[in-house]
């Protein structure tokens, strides 16, 4: 006999919703994986085990079979199941009743928890169990968010980046305000501290240039290739490691027994932008983007061997029009612009072009994926990853900062990446891992002008004003090759689960990174400008005129062991503890430059080999009802550190490369102009004019090819550098309780969430001045420092630490055709340095600060300090058999935090050189302030409609975002501190026009 159940017989943990938060839902499972697994007890309907049962898993999709037998505790776990398609889980045994669970949707890194109680009886009397879809959403224990295919699909992510899917978590920021980029930030901390794993497998930026922490562009992977994707703040699970902000991780989709595919396309132009932000009307320019795709998946050879491959393409624009041009404060004219561009066209023979208001961008995106079911015990799969796109960029682009358009640059990349995996189950007990990865990156960044100008820089009041080619890229080129090998077994002895791993990671880096190739030149105001005399004026190369013989070649490569175990009381507490002791080895180190040696008695030449960071950790579930589960835990975490950090340590020694600067030859005290007549000019490439900006000046240039640097700061590693890293412990829980109203509105099951983490970093990285010593006290009150030795930057640790704390509150509700989330988040992050560059001298001067050498812990620059999300979904066939959708996004988040400060120089006199306004106003803190929030709603609409088989779907839909600018213009507005966080007393805030006016995107889609 067989009987069919409406519900589910058995407990089962249960997913807030396909699209919910489910915030710190946790039974420990692989970490940076791709799998998940199905773990549980058989028992008779008065709680004693039931040895020897018989259980059997079978993916629907792809004919995948598991077949289990429960231990002497009636326990058994299946471990390395793709998370695509649906499963049955079946489970008998003798002179019981059996049972199946059906459509089973697993979550990415889970653990589902299926405990069956059989009632007594035969064999053949089999219960049917129908059971709801995505029924699973655990990950590691911790903190995090899952995200299923649903809400991939559903929400307004009109970026078509999974950072779109992210943000519904109110834990994690995404910065809007910066274009594509569109940087996540977990918890108040940088991107750069994140890592993301694709198919298990660190695609993280290596090398720690981009702001989005991603290696190119734009997200690498196609939007319609992801199955699901993860969050995780403080996973207590060993295997994670390289990160101290949050963890991301996405696996793709699988091909099945059915040939299944789609395709899109979807469409914006500079009619379906707003032209209005507050009082001002805003200019987009002419552009249209468009974007298309498709993805196909199916057997190759059924049950056995299967495809999966998807493309997408970009065509659009940069948009650019928050330049200060007006008649206002830290403004400047349109008629001081056009005499600067006579000026440079009629005295310096260059064009700078126009102002910019957009330029084009692309992307390309191709994945591939093979899966092979070799038996039922053991899978493989290879995954081919391809990207290349580019933005065309503004260098200098704050609220003060004007750039013509040969100024920007085309800033791309392209990615290769090659992964293979091997999983196996070698008894019921046993099972293995095993994966290699090789990943190729080319980064380019060619200036829009060509690099046979230099850069101009003309201050006018408050306002800088930039032409030729951005001195940051005069020789700018970047490689890197990253190979990655990894194996992990997990060993199931009663009710311990032991897990371990080894991992080598190696990185291998060519960067040639020399500014000021081509000469920087600073002049200070238009008539200076017009008569040639330069405020400043730099100069750097390689001795040989060649920037290449200046390139940084290096690597190293992460080494990790890590071990634990898992142990299930069997009363609904589980507790898991292990270690992870990452050690660094390379033979690459830095020239020494011997007058370094001399002034300081140690080498620049150190590096991070036979450095090594012990991590252990300890965390636990408690199931104390079937509505109730607890979490908690503590842990030590390490990465996310961006090499260019070290990097910089190999290229700006002082015997790769030299730099000069105009002051030494008398070009900057307004006794000599460049136009005058005993001014020669060297380096001038074949048929450009032999004057200021396409030559160098005799003098730099000769010096600097003897090897003669004048005011170039070494950069070195500190000797006694040790390994940045962040505790962190997190406790929380999730209530499912089913209210019984007698109505539907209150009543029913509601999931709520809460949770709070602390953390405290230990050793963080700091850049420092290593040459200054204090000699006294300036007559204002601040420290008067003298450089004693070789001017150098030393990248060290903080003696300091900094404490940080977060809560998130969570609710969820489904109905029949609707459903709402909301979250709240606040957060107290601090740190000693914001670290916010790529170089030494940036990191060093972006900041605010008292004393430039100080190290005291302050609020962060990425702090938001209340986060409110929502979301309400509704979903009804107003025409039978064709959904019409609807998902609206709310969210309101504090301002950014932001200093009050006063010219560096201006304090210090000097020394050190401290480039713009970084120190506070006294009585100040760093980040004391706030500047104003943002609110706004985004909103998808979607209609299914036939297609030309049966069961094909086409849709149309329309995506808007800042829909509440929409509304009104002065709603949606973001406004907020320039970078770096610091601002003159009367100084605006800036607007961020792209973030601020609505975007339409209408688009359609085709399901086969």
């Amino acid at each position: 006999m067989k009987n069919t159940l409406s519900s589910l017989g058995f407990n089962a943990v249960m997913s807030a919703s396909a699209f919910a938060l489910t915030m710190g839902m946790a039974a420990t499972a692989s970490a940076q994986v791709t799998t998940s697994e199905v773990q549980g007890y058989v028992t008779n309907t008065n709680g004693n085990p039931i040895p020897g049962a018989s259980v059997t898993l079978t993916n629907n999709a792809t004919g995948l079979s598991r077949s289990l037998t429960t231990d002497s505790v009636g326990a058994f776990a299946a471990r390395n199941l793709p998370v695509g398609g649906t499963y049955n889980v079946t489970v008998s045994a003798d002179n019981y009743t059996g049972e199946r669970v059906e459509d089973i949707s697993l979550s990415l890194g889970g653990s589902a928890n299926l405990n069956f109680a059989l009632e007594g009886g035969s064999v053949t009397d089999e219960i049917i169990v129908v059971a709801q879809r995505n029924v699973l959403a655990e990950v590691a224990v911790g903190p995090s968010a899952n995200f299923g295919l649903d809400t991939i699909q559903s929400a307004p992510a009109i970026n078509r980046n999974i950072t779109d899917i992210l943000r519904l978590d109110p834990r994690i920021y995404v910065d809007e305000s910066r274009g594509d980029i569109n940087a996540v930030q977990c918890a108040g901390q940088s991107s750069r501290f994140n890592s993301l794993t694709l198919d298990g497998v660190r695609m993280n930026d290596s090398f720690g240039l981009n702001s989005n922490g991603y290696p190119t562009e734009r997200q690498p992977f196609s939007f319609d290739a992801i199955e699901q994707v993860s969050v995780e703040l403080a996973p207590f699970d060993v295997e994670y490691g390289g990160f101290t902000a949050c963890q991301i991780n996405a696996v793709t989709k699988s091909g099945t027994n059915e040939i299944h595919g789609g395709a899109f396309i979807d469409y914006t132009d500079d009619g379906l932008r707003g032209d209005r932000v507050g009082d001002r009307d805003v200019e987009f320019g002419d552009f249209d983007e468009i974007r298309y795709g498709f993805n196909v998946g199916g057997p190759i050879i059924k049950d056995k061997l299967f495809f999966f491959t998807s493309y997408e393409k970009l065509e659009g624009a940069n948009l650019y029009n928050e330049q200060p041009i007006g008649n206002g404060a830290f403004q400047i004219t349109q008629s001081q612009l056009d005499d600067i561009i006579n000026i440079a066209q009629t005295q310096y023979q260059y064009d700078p072009g126009t102002l910019p208001i957009s330029n084009p961008n692309e992307d390309e995106k191709i994945l591939a994926k093979l899966d092979w079911n070799i038996t039922d015990n053991h899978r493989a799969s290879f995954v081919y990853n391809y990207n290349d796109g580019f933005n065309t960029v503004r260098s200098d682009g704050d609220s003060t900062e004007v750039e013509f358009s040969n100024h920007l640059y085309e800033r791309g990349s392209k990615l290769n990446s090659y992964t293979g995996s091997l999983y196996s189950d070698w008894t019921e007990n046993f099972s293995t891992e095993l994966r290699f990865n090789y990943l190729d990156l080319d980064a380019r960044a060619n200036p829009i002008g060509g690099t046979d100008f230099g850069e101009f820089r003309v201050s006018v009041g408050d306002v800088d004003v930039y032409l030729g080619a951005d001195d940051s890229r005069h020789a700018n080129v970047l490689e890197y090759e990253v190979t990655t090998m990894a194996a992990k077994a997990d060993y199931i002895m009663g009710n311990h689960t032991f897990s371990g791993g080894i991992e080598r990671e190696e990185l291998d880096v060519f960067n040639l990174f020399v500014q000021h190739t081509e000469t920087e030149i600073r002049f200070d105001g238009i008539e200076n400008f017009r008569n040639g005399f330069a405020d400043a004026i730099y100069y750097n190369n390689a001795p040989s005129n060649n920037p290449a013989d200046a390139a940084a070649v290096w690597g190293y490569a992460t080494n990790t062991i890590y071990g634990q175990d898992e142990y299930d009381f069997q009363n609904g507490l589980k507790v898991v503890a292990g270690l992870r002791y990452d050690f660094y080895t390379t033979d690459d180190a830095p020239e020494e430059n011997a007058d370094f040696v001399a002034d300081y008695g140690f080498s620049n030449s150190t590096n991070l080999d036979g450095e090594g960071l012990l991590q252990p950790r300890l965390g636990f579930t408690y199931d104390a009802s079937s509505e109730l589960q607890l979490f908690g835990g503590a842990g030590l975490y390490s990465g996310g550190n961006p090499n260019v950090w070290l990097s910089n340590n190999f290229s700006a020694n002082n015997v790769l490369q030299f730099g000069q600067r105009g002051r030494s030859f008398g070009y900057t005290d307004g006794s000599r102009s460049l136009f005058d007549a005993d001014v020669v000019y060297s380096g001038v490439e074949d048929g450009a004019p032999a004057g200021p900006g396409y030559g160098i000046p005799s003098e730099l240039f000769d010096a600097v090819a003897s090897g003669v640097g004048d005011n170039f700061e070494i950069n070195y590693l500190d000797p006694d550098f040790d390994i940045p890293s962040e505790w962190k412990a997190a406790a929380g829980f999730t209530w499912s309780p089913s209210f019984d109203t007698g109505e539907d509105l209150f009543g029913g099951l509601w999931t709520f969430t809460a949770d709070a983490q602390y953390s405290r970093s230990n050793n963080q990285a700091i850049v420092l001045r290593a040459d200054l010593e204090a000699v006294g006290t300036t007559a204002d009150g601040y420290t008067d420092y003298d450089s004693v030795r070789e001017p150098a930057f030393v990248l060290t640790n903080a003696d300091e630490e900094a404490n940080s704390y977060a809560f998130s509150l969570g609710l969820n509700r489904q109905w029949e055709n609707h459903a709402i989330t909301a979250g709240y988040a606040y957060t107290d992050a601090n740190d000693i340095q914001p670290m916010t560059s790529s170089v030494a001298f940036s990191n060093y001067v972006n900041r605010a600060f008292d004393d430039p050498q100080e190290q005291v812990a302050s609020t962060s620059n990425y702090n938001i300090k209340h986060r409110f999300t929502a979301s309400y979904r509704y979903e009804k066939e107003f025409i039978a058999d064709y959904a019409s959708k609807a998902f609206v996004f709310f969210q309101h988040s504090s301002g950014r935090p932001y200093s009050r400060t006063i010219s560096g120089n201006s304090a210090f006199n000097f020394t050190p050189f401290l480039e713009g306004n970084n120190v506070l106003v006294p009585g100040t803190e760093r980040n004391e302030f706030t500047g104003p929030s943002w609110t706004k709603v985004d909103l998808k609409f979607t209609q299914e409609l036939p297609g030309l088989r049966a069961d094909d779907r086409a849709t149309v839909f329309m995506v808007i975002d800042n829909v509440t600018n929409m509304i009104n213009s002065d709603w949606g507005q973001l406004d907020q501190p320039s970078f770096p966080r610091g601002l003159l007393v009367g100084q605006p805030f800036s607007t961020s026009n792209d973030a601020s006016a609505y975007e339409v995107r209408f688009g359609a889609t085709y399901d086969f």
